[in-house]
């Protein structure tokens, strides 16, 4: 008789992470990610290093300003693409840790990001 394999610490891996009705939902007391009452917030993975670069994949060739590798929570990201957009005079978003900025504003990014954010390092990617 072959032992059998069983899936016991499945069950922490299993957890609803989307639902078409409230969005994004925390995997462990499975309510939306703005309700989540675990109280214990995900830390951001990265690099440390703060990317800008200009993308017009999959936009109708428009340009669009990303600032990716920004190691703060959902609210900390939304409040800094505010400012972002605020100084850049444009409109954007907050999509899975990446702010997007509507428009070629990589250098004026930078040098905002350099002034506000001394301790971080910010880079220029792509062309």
């Amino acid at each position: 008789m072959k032992p059998t394999k069983t899936l016991s610490g499945l069950g922490a891996l299993s957890g609803l992470v989307y639902s078409t009705e409230t969005g994004r939902t925390c995997p462990e007391c499975r309510q939306a990610k703005a309700d989540c009452r675990c109280g214990r917030p995900v830390p951001p993975k990265g690099d440390g290093v703060v990317r800008v670069s200009r993308e017009t994949k999959g936009r109708a060739g428009k340009g669009v300003t990303l600032v990716k590798g920004v190691q703060l929570d959902e609210a900390g990201l939304v409040a800094l693409g505010k400012v972002l957009k605020t100084a850049c005079g444009s409109g954007g978003t907050v999509k899975d840790g990446v702010i997007e900025v509507q428009g070629d504003h990589c250098e004026r990014v930078v040098e905002l990001l350099k002034k506000t954010q001394p301790g971080w390092t910010i880079k220029r990617a792509g062309g």
